[in-house]
């Protein structure tokens, strides 16, 4: 493929914007060479500005779940933008979205519309803590909540040491407040329990994993957690921006049986535009401004035409018979087919996935349930296999750590055609 005209925009976008893009994984530095840079896209198909065309599995990190530009979300978001792009004021647009949020997603009886998924979880943190007075809180390593200051913290040697600043910025009192533990490690959790009880506002997580490549949870995980709060209580926060209605109409929530206290979102609800969103119970969202003290605003929140692609985008879910048996069909297919490839190829690997989030992780390991295993990847060799698919019109996210996306409209030739792609990078390694 050439790929002249991407590169000349890399090398102009480098002297303006910090590594050349607005967001880091797009640098594809963790898989060498160049991005192409994007012209246009439909269905699960795109295109960049040299006309190299890709099978996309990246999906824009998860919110196009439908496809690209599909029709009747455009055709949603033309009409609002015709009435104007923001009033900073109320709409009928923001309650219809909230609505539909709760009859999805029951558990999110009050609703709060913000701009981005790291908004959401940490304004759903700051909630928490005024719910309980209390300060500290539990995440796990390899789960990403956006890029506050609180959740950019590593573990320390083990699960039970207070995490260290992960990031210059970060202060060191912010990350006393942090306490780490590991992915699917319920001993870890309730020992930190055990030292700190008193003073944990919440445990958040990702239900299922998706930023250190897809990490499924042991049940017992998900409904301990569950049980550790309400005895200590504290409050359990689910980050299902990219899990919300991906795996069930009621995300990651109802595919796996645990109901969390506070829910965050993003992505789907957006349609592809920016945005994010947190609930809870009435008792705990009146805690949040202007009925209760928790302040939380935004200029931008409930946009119109976020609330209108996003609405468009969750009523094709809704109403679509078998939506999420049609993405499970398909996307077992691209499963079974990737499993058959490396046992025809003899390389080692394993395979993680939950509805249509996926993960080919390259190790000699059996399986995969924690960030511990998944740094265990051949990252070098993924960097090799990433560029040979690419070489063959199959965009894959450029990091051996995050998940892939299956769309909804994706056809069965096009999950053969990258089955066929992968057959052939696989033997080229």
């Amino acid at each position: 493929m050439n790929y002249n005209n991407s590169i000349q925009e890399f090398d102009r976008a480098k002297q303006s914007l910090p590594g050349g893009v607005n967001s880091p994984a797009r640098a594809f530095r963790s898989v060498g060479g160049n991005p192409p840079f994007i012209a246009k896209a439909k269905g699960a198909r795109m295109w960049d500005i040299d006309g190299n065309e890709y099978i996309d599995y990246v999906s824009s990190w998860g919110p196009m779940i439908v496809g690209h530009a599909d029709d009747r979300v455009i055709a949603a978001l033309k009409d609002a933008a015709q009435r104007g792009t923001s009033y900073g004021a109320p709409t009928v647009g923001e309650t219809d979205m909230a609505e539909q949020i709760k009859k999805m997603k029951p558990s999110m009886e009050i609703v709060r519309m913000v701009n981005s998924g790291t908004e959401a979880t940490m304004s759903a943190l700051r909630l928490a803590r005024g719910y309980t007075g209390r300060d500290k809180f539990i995440k796990f390593e390899g789960c990403y909540h956006g890029h506050a200051d609180s959740f950019l913290i590593k573990a320390g040697s083990g699960a039970m040491t207070l995490g260290l600043p992960d990031s210059p910025g970060v202060t060191k009192g912010t990350a006393q407040d942090t306490l780490t533990a590991k992915y699917n490690d319920l001993d870890g959790v309730a020992a930190l329990f055990e030292k700190h009880g008193n003073d944990i506002a919440a445990v958040i997580l990702e239900p299922l994993a998706g930023n250190m490549g897809v990490i499924v949870p042991d049940k017992e995980f998900l409904e301990g957690l569950k049980g550790l709060t309400q005895k200590y209580g504290c409050l359990l926060i689910f980050d299902e921006v990219m899990t919300g209605f991906r795996l069930a109409k009621g995300g990651a929530q109802e595919y796996f049986g645990v109901t969390p206290d506070i829910t965050c979102l993003g992505k789907i609800i957006g349609g592809g535009l920016p945005v994010g969103a947190y609930g809870a119970s009435k008792e705990i969202m009146e805690k949040v401004a202007p009925t209760g003290p928790v302040y939380q605003a935004g200029t931008l929140s409930g946009n119109p035409l976020a609330m209108a692609a996003g609405l468009a985008t969750l009523q094709i879910i809704d109403q679509t018979p078998d939506f999420h048996k049609n993405l499970e069909e398909k996307s077992a297919r691209l499963e079974k087919g990737l499993q058959e490839n490396l046992k025809q190829t003899g390389h080692k690997g394993v395979i993680n996935r939950v509805g249509s989030m996926i993960t080919l992780f390259f190790t000699e390991l059996n399986q995969v349930k924690s960030y511990d295993d998944a740094s265990e990847s051949d990252t070098e060799k993924f960097g090799r296999y990433y560029r040979l698919m690419l070489e063959q019109g199959i965009y894959l996210p450029p990091s051996q750590f995050e998940a892939a996306f299956v769309v909804g409209c994706i056809t069965n030739e096009e999950i053969d055609k990258t089955l066929d792609a992968s057959l052939k990078a696989l033997k080229q390694l």
